[in-house]
Order: C-alpha cells, then structure tokens, then sequence
C-alpha cells in the first residue's frame, strides 16, 4: 500500500510537471498551432516517454529507500543519481555538492579566508611550503621550511593535512594561533595569526626581487620580460597589465608568456588578456546546442604593441591558456614555442542549485579560434586531427617525464619564499636549472630583436 501511495504521489508531481511541459508546447502561437500532426504526435511521444522515465526513477528511488539492505541517506541517493546522470556527459561536466561549495569557489576566484600559507606533509611533519606575499602568515614571518608544531595549543603529529587547512583557514576576522619552530636557527615562538581574504597571485614572474615581490625581467640587460600566468582568475587582467606597464615604462623589448601548466579559468578573463595583447580582430567565437552564438572582437584600447612575443604552452595548457596563445598565433602576434596544448574547447556554465548551497558545471558550448580552426579534443581524436595548439613549425620543444619533473621541482622551490641569512641582495638570486623550451623561447625572442621596436600600450579612451 505504501509503495503505492508514494509512486501515485511521485507519479501525479511528475504528471503535473509534464501537463505543463505540453500545455507549453502546445500553446506557442499561431504558428504553433499550425503544425503539421505528426509534428504534435512526435511532441506527444515525446512527453510521455519523459513521463515513463521519470515514473521509473521515483518508482527506483521508492524501492531503494524502502526495501535495500541498509537504510541509506536519501540526499547520498539523489547526489549518486545526479552524478550518475552527469557520467553520460562530458568528463567537463560535474556536481559540486553543499561540502566542496567553498573549495570550489575558492579555486575558481583564487580568493579564500585564512592565514594566506601553503603546507606540506612531505617529510611526515607538518612544514611551511611558502607564505602569501603580504599575508597576515608573511607578516609574522612565517617562511618557507618553517614547521608548525601546534595549532591552537594542540600538537600537529599526526595530523592530516586536511584537517590542519581546515583548522587555518576560517572566516574572516577571526584568529588562530600557531607555534612555529624556525627553519633558520630552530628557534620556536607561537604567534596569533588573523584570518584575512588571501589572493594568490596568478601573474608571477621568473625570479624574486630581494622584497619577495616578483620581478618580470628574465634578462635586464636585453630587457627580455618574462610573465607567467599561473590561472586566469578574476584579477588577472589587472594584474598582468599593471607588470606590462611596469615592464614598458622600464624599456622592454621583448616579452616571453609563460602558460605552461595553466589549466585556465574564467573565459572572461582569458578574452580580456588576449585582448591587451591584440588589437583587433577575433579574439574567440562560441557557440552551443541551445545557446546563441557569442563572438568576441579585439579593441584597440588599452594594447601593449611594438614589442615581439613569445607563448610557452605545454600538453597541459588548457581552455583559456589555449584561447590566448591560438589568438595571438592566428593574428601572428606571438611565436608558439613548447608541446601540443590539452585540447579543452568547451566552456562550463556554473548553475547555483539549492539557493547557491550546491552547484552545477555543466558543458555548454564550444569555442573556436579566430581562423575557425577547433580547439577541443573530442574522445578518440587523432594526433594528425585539429584540436589544441600546436607550437610554430621549428620551435616543438618536448620534455620528457623525468624533464618535467626536475623543472616543477627546481619552479616550486624558486617561487616559495622562504628565509634567507642576510646576504648582499645579488647573492638572493639563485640560477634556475636548465629550461630547454625557455631558452629556445629565448633564442627565438633575441631573433626577433633584429628590427627594433619601441613598446607602447594604446591610450585607454576611457
């Protein structure tokens, strides 16, 4: 009887839900009304298959809940079922659920609450990686080796590295103490550290200046600039057009763009970098099942032009990386110097559900580079077929696993901040390990230096 009773329930929601559906469909205008039947007959069917298959999966849902062998939580079922749904489509499309809400927000804006460190448990101790520049954890002189031996009085061994970001990070305004056993001296103190709005840089340079800040020359004497962008976040376009300017007014005469292991970000903010560097023509166009196709067009506004430019891409190089370097490849405004990019030409809606409480990323359209060449990677594709970015013809550059490696390891060690016995501010600088795609970037930057040039960035109208 019950199971009757919640299927007839189930069933008359659904049958209510899809009433309206074909009283909709129905009722489109006079145009609408002139179909054809078999038009109306197909729309019928259709209808009611979608009534029989939502029928089917209330009536599943009844079964599970009532008769399998252990009682299971009703939202663990719906999450499974929407993640299972999704499965079908694209590896791009997914469910974030109410405990991965703000950690998927966070990753997106490149924006959280917290003491602004990174940390490790590599050697089975709980260790500063590096501080946020200008962090409440930089402030207090938190550096890169330092161990934190506490949290709030309570020792950190044993502790998981989940568990010790979740008790740092917290919402702003509040505070957590931490003691710190120095990596220079061993000494330890506790210090109270408030919890802020930290922003991790996504524009970064080669090298730091002895303050920490980055400095966006790779060589002062050629003036070669050098920018890496780690993402594309809400406020890289800003940032990487203060360092351009920074970069103009200091004499550059040549820029390399560093978008090796960038897997993208905002579109928004992928179109408004390409469009510093173009300054006119097709930046991207997009275009879906059930969307309006959408282009984007340079404006000669606000362009840094009269210097070459090289892109560093590499196989994991995706999405808004892979917009930039093929804009700036199709308008022959850039060298393309690495590996074969991703292949990441699909763009991702964030829908909110629950009032923002979970979400959902959900593939949308695609988008195609400025000569109407694709980027996405369908499932299957060949090497020889369109997709991706490949590097300009004489300037494939691969690394091997053990290249890559040695790279992010010699890259993560440069870029932390970490303390330093004082020493004249020429002995900061430590040489970076052999980067072959680097230095063919820089090879082919130096030959393009032949015609001199003077950088500008166009007058913004505004």
């Amino acid at each position: 009887m019950r199971q009757r009773i919640v299927s007839g329930v189930l069933s008359w929601l659904v049958g209510s839900v899809l009433w309206m559906s074909s009283w909709a469909v129905a009722d489109e205008g006079p145009a609408a009304k002139a179909e054809a039947p078999p038009a109306d007959a197909a729309a019928k069917a259709k209808v009611a298959e979608r009534y029989e298959l939502l029928k089917l999966f209330a009536d599943t849902l009844d079964q599970v809940e009532r008769n399998y062998v252990e009682e299971i939580d009703r939202r663990d079922l719906m999450e499974g079922a929407i993640r299972g749904m999704l499965s079908k489509l694209d590896p791009y499309s997914s469910y974030i659920p109410p405990a991965e809400i703000e950690k998927f927000k966070s990753s997106v804006e490149n924006e959280f609450g917290g003491v602004g460190i990174t940390v490790s448990l590599e050697t089975g101790k709980l260790a500063v990686i590096s501080p946020v520049l200008n962090s409440p954890a930089y402030r207090a002189g938190l550096r890169g080796g330092d161990r934190i031996v506490e949290i709030e009085g309570s020792s950190t061994d044993g502790i998981t590295l989940d568990a010790a970001v979740k008790q740092m990070k917290g919402k702003i305004g509040t505070s957590v103490k931490v003691t710190i056993e120095h990596a220079l001296g061993g000494s330890r103190e506790t210090v109270e550290l408030s919890r802020e709005l930290i922003r991790v840089d996504s524009v970064l340079g080669d090298r730091r200046n002895p303050d920490d800040t980055w400095n966006f020359f790779l060589d002062e004497e050629q003036k070669l600039g050098y920018i890496r962008l780690s993402t594309f976040s809400r406020h890289t376009t800003e940032d990487l057009q203060a360092a351009l300017r920074s970069l103009t007014q200091s004499g550059m005469r040549g820029l390399i763009l560093d978008l090796r292991f960038n897997p993208g970000g905002l579109l928004t903010s992928g179109i408004e970098v390409a469009d510093l560097l173009v300054a006119d023509g097709r930046i991207v166009s997009t275009a879906g099942r059930n969307a309006p196709q959408r282009v984007w067009d340079a404006r000669q506004d606000g362009t840094f032009e009269g210097f070459p430019i090289v892109v560093l891409i590499n196989r994991t190089s995706a999405s808004a990386s892979e917009i930039v370097a093929a804009c700036l490849q199709d308008h022959g405004r850039a060298a393309i110097v690495g590996e074969r990019s991703w292949g990441k030409g699909s763009v991702q809606n964030i829908v909110e559900l629950e009032d923002g409480r979970s979400a959902l990323k959900l593939t949308t359209a695609g988008y195609v580079r400025p000569s109407g060449k694709n980027i996405h990677r369908q499932p299957g594709a060949l090497p020889d077929a369109d997709w991706g970015v490949r590097p300009d013809a004489g300037l494939e550059v691969l690394f091997t696993s053990e290249e890559t490696d040695a790279y992010l390891a010699d890259r993560r060690q440069r870029d932390a901040i970490v303390a330093r016995p004082k020493k004249p501010a020429a002995a900061l600088t430590e040489k970076p390990k052999y980067d072959k795609q680097l230095a063919t970037a820089v090879e082919h930057l130096v030959k393009q230096l032949k015609t001199p040039s003077t950088p500008v960035e166009t007058a913004d109208a505004k």
